[in-house]
């Protein structure tokens, strides 16, 4: 019999992956607490995807699942590169950067869906797309259990054509990067996106945006839904990778204070506003992942200095619900541990 989410795991509970802030200590602690660990590999290489997941099966024996970025053919030209580089000089000169020529990374996809076969990943998941029908193929060959994610009914549909076995409905209250994939990008609030879909996917929905409480979480069980996605609560914790700065962010953020933008990576995201938003508002940014890659530096910068008014603080709306704790303690508040034990 082939795993689900519900039997993966303790709880109806899935970390959400969250690139750049995931850990090995943070996905591992997740696992043990009762929901599915997520290893957001995104940026990774496919060594270091091989070396992530190693570590976290060093610390527990529980499942986890490893989210990928499906690759996009996307161009930019050096024009385009050209003026969202002299954008960013100001913020550069208020860190101290010198200039210097960017750093463009490249995809390892390929690679990575090799380290997942043979480190017998259990569970593996899209963001930004859909894989090949091949790779979907090779994947199930090795019994290993699909996830897509979906901001819209439409994408939602070409998941459960594509033959995955379950799909993320990802409301508009997300925190960090939409998981659009469609033609046309849509800001759907959850409620209503599930109505959609509840009414026509047939495959396990996991209900993604803005839960952060346990009626939250009881209410979209309630619903039909199969389990909840939860990342920005779980962002303070002790376990988590974030930065300290990040962490005292989310603490101190109040009701109403994120935004959507695309001027950290080139992709909309959501998150905390702050003077990096306010200044690069209306001003030229390369497609994605160029801006990503050319925002990095001054990211890291930003952290090394504790400047947190220059980080990307990736956040859902309810953000003023974040607390500090470890991991268990928030993940077991969530849970009715009477109902799901």
């Amino acid at each position: 019999m082939q795993q689900t989410v519900t039997t993966l795991s303790k709880y109806p509970l899935v970390q959400a992956p969250m690139a750049g802030v995931t850990t090995p200590e943070f996905v591992a602690a997740c696992s043990e607490a009762g929901a599915l660990g997520s290893i957001g590999a995104g940026y990774l290489s496919a060594e270091d995807t091989r070396q992530f997941i190693q570590g976290v099966k060093q610390l527990t024996s529980r499942p986890f699942q490893v989210n990928l970025f499906v690759p996009e053919e996307t161009a930019a030209s050096e024009d385009q590169i050209e003026k969202a580089t002299h954008a960013l000089q100001p913020i550069a000169n208020q860190l101290g950067l010198s200039d210097s020529k960017p750093a463009f990374s490249s995809s390892e996809f390929e690679g990575q869906i090799d380290v997942i076969i043979e480190e017998n990943v259990p569970v593996c998941s899209f963001t930004f797309g859909l894989p090949s029908q091949e790779i979907i193929d090779r994947l199930k060959q090795h019994q290993i259990y699909l996830i897509g994610t979906a901001t819209t009914l439409n994408e939602a549909m070409l998941v459960e054509q594509a033959g995955l076995d379950a799909v993320v409905i990802q409301g508009s209250e997300a925190g960090g990067h939409r998981g659009s994939f469609g033609e046309e990008l849509e800001l759907i609030p959850l409620n209503q996106l599930l109505n959609e879909a509840l009414e026509t996917i047939q495959i396990p929905i996991i209900a993604a945006g803005g839960i952060a409480t346990k009626e939250h979480v009881d209410r979209l069980l309630k619903l039909g839904v199969t389990a909840v996605q939860i990342g920005t609560v779980l962002l303070a914790t002790n376990e988590s990778g974030a930065n300290q700065h990040y962490k005292e962010a989310l603490l101190q953020a109040e009701k109403q204070s994120t935004v959507l933008t695309k001027v950290f990576s080139g992709k909309l995201a959501r998150g905390i506003k702050n003077s990096f938003i306010e200044q690069m508002e209306n001003l030229p940014i390369a497609p994605y992942p160029y801006q990503n890659d050319l925002t990095k530096p001054l990211r890291s910068a930003a952290a090394k200095q504790g400047k947190s008014e220059y980080l990307s603080l990736w956040a859902g709306e309810n953000v003023h619900l974040c607390k500090a704790g470890s991991v268990k303690e928030i993940i077991e508040a969530l849970a009715d541990i009477k109902t799901f034990s």
